[in-house]
């Protein structure tokens, strides 16, 4: 039978919740950016725990932290607990506490897909407030405690299930202004378009710590078309999706345009699509959510809301 553990015993709670953040980013230092303390407090916090419950919860490798056995069972129920210690305090306080949905995102998702809906939502909900993160260098920040939701791309790791919902693939087509297109087209053959000015995403872009992906660029797409990308001097080449976007609508050029990015501009007919061939590169775009969070009415019926607007397109 285990040993019972009066609750005057247990280490404080703030040990826990500290412990709770490191295990989740499996890294003091981002575990002390989250809480806003030094990594050494951090530190100091997790040996006081180890020492105070005489077991090991990390171990420490170079350069990277693993939780141990216990470690990992501390963190479940530890998890567990904080959870339902945030929903009593949510219920408790839910009428005087002003209602906020906190969002993390890449710049373009944030700028071009999430933006709109945050708009259409608060048209009809206008007594709830937004805070969005967005960083293509930040890939730490979906990991915040405030965060409640998370628009991610890649290939994820984790199952689609509960928490993790697939929002729609990553598709790219040339597009630019009607009025480049008159001037400039028609564009008949992809080789057709090495005589455009082309917009292009650096490759810097795709280097970012929140991205790190594979690049989906004009490469990609002549090589997709059997055709050979003869790399002229480019009309605009930049790191900024938003730039890019600018630049079209400005009628400099053609650039690859992402479906779910430059869906409101197709429709307004502020930009048209220069050549009928598209590309992929077999990643997706997903939603994930804090469970804790759905609790919370405005964050369920945002997330409803966001997953409304896809169609047959989310899963």
């Amino acid at each position: 039978m285990p040993p019972i553990i009066r609750r005057r015993h247990l280490p404080s709670l703030g040990s826990f919740a500290t412990f709770e953040v490191a295990a989740k980013h499996l890294s003091f230092t981002l575990a002390a950016k989250e809480l806003n303390v030094t990594q050494g407090a951090v530190s100091q916090q997790i040996r006081l725990l180890e020492t105070a419950l005489e077991t090991q919860l990390f171990l420490r490798k170079h350069n990277a932290l693993e939780l141990t056995d216990a470690g990992k069972a501390l963190q479940e129920s530890v998890t567990a607990g904080l959870d339902r210690i945030t929903a009593g305090v949510a219920a408790i306080t839910a009428e005087d506490e002003p209602q906020t949905v906190t969002i993390s995102a890449t710049d373009g998702m944030a700028r071009f897909w999430l933006a709109p809906l945050i708009r259409s939502f608060r048209a009809a909900n206008p007594d709830v407030g937004f805070v969005v993160l967005a960083s293509d260098s930040d890939d730490t920040l979906r990991n915040y405690a405030q965060v409640d939701v998370a628009i991610i791309c890649g290939n994820e790791r984790c199952e689609v299930g509960e928490e993790l919902h697939f929002l729609f693939p990553e598709v790219a087509q040339p597009v630019c202004s009607p009025d480049y297109l008159a001037q400039h087209g028609p564009f008949d053959s992809a080789s057709s378009l090495n005589g455009a000015d082309l917009l292009n995403l650096h490759d810097s872009h795709w280097n970012a710590d929140a991205i790190g992906w594979q690049p989906l660029g004009w490469a990609e797409w002549f090589r997709a078309q059997g055709a050979v990308w003869d790399k002229a001097p480019l009309g605009l080449n930049t790191n900024k999706v938003g730039l890019l976007i600018d630049a079209a609508l400005d009628g400099e050029g053609i650039m690859l345009g992402w479906h779910h990015m430059i869906a409101r501009y197709i429709a307004d007919g502020s930009l048209v699509y220069a050549h009928p061939a598209t590309i992929t590169v077999g990643r997706g775009n997903f939603l994930n959510y804090r469970k804790d969070s759905m609790r919370r009415p405005a964050v369920a019926g945002f997330v409803s809301h966001l997953l409304g607007s896809l169609g047959g397109e989310g899963q």
